[in-house]
């Protein structure tokens, strides 16, 4: 691979988003994605201790270390991607709980067989995201969508399709009710979203090796908002000189 085929490969994947799209992403994300979609089924009846045990913990961590982009996102931008990527591994893991308190309680299956096989295909999906992550990264594909290019794409619907048809055929054999496969269906499909935002942990890596092409294409990235724009400070201060 020469040397300017790489750097267009890697300027595709760091077209990064501002801190303050950082910010109101995570508002965003939490209040539906993991509140309403995910908190809420957990919650509701038939309630389910050790179920709202096992997702209360990581929703409490990935919570609290919202707080700190909250606070300050230019500050923490770099870890911002980290934080990203992880939340969504949470946020997929709690919908891999809801789907199994639907099954386990509202359709009172038991036996190990649903917890195996929603297991296998949790771990599948994310491992499946991240390595088509991969091979989209360092087959150009990323820059070719950038370029608004013709792309082959069938091995991505095959990979987003095979999770979704996996849980079509397990709601067929743990329900007979059409509003709980529907449910089921919905929020695998969601969870498709949620274990797309996991390519962060692998992008934080990404910038982290590569921080000298990051600045040169952000020059004030991960700065203090007060040590920014200084370009624009700077030329502020020569049309008051001028004035005076």
């Amino acid at each position: 691979m020469n040397n300017t085929k790489l750097d267009h490969i890697k300027l595709s994947y760091l077209n990064l988003e501002s801190p303050q799209e950082n910010r109101s992403g995570i508002v965003g994300y939490f209040l539906i994605l993991l509140y309403v979609v995910g908190i809420i089924p957990i919650l509701g009846v038939p309630f389910s201790l050790p179920f709202f045990l096992a997702a209360i913990i990581p929703i409490t961590i990935i919570q609290l270390w919202a707080i700190v982009y909250l606070i300050d996102p230019y500050k923490y931008e770099k870890s911002y991607y980290l934080f990203f990527g992880i939340y969504g591994a949470v946020n997929t893991y709690v919908y891999f709980l809801v789907i199994l308190k639907l099954i386990y309680i509202n359709m009172e299956w038991r036996g190990s067989t649903p917890l195996i096989t929603n297991l296998v295909l949790f771990i599948l999906l994310l491992g499946g995201i991240n390595w088509l992550n991969w091979k989209a990264l360092y087959s150009g594909t990323y820059y070719k969508l950038q370029q608004k290019r013709t792309i082959p794409v069938v091995w991505t619907a095959i990979g987003g399709s095979s999770y979704i048809i996996g849980q079509i055929i397990l709601s067929f054999i743990y329900s007979d009710s059409a509003l709980s496969i529907l449910f089921i269906v919905g929020i695998s499909i969601l969870s498709l979203c949620t274990a797309f935002f996991t390519i962060n942990i692998h992008r934080y890596f990404f910038i982290n090796k590569n921080i000298d092409i990051v600045k040169q294409r952000f020059p004030e990235f991960g700065l203090p908002k007060s040590d920014r724009y200084t370009e624009q400070k700077k030329k502020k201060k020569k049309r008051k000189k001028g004035k005076e």
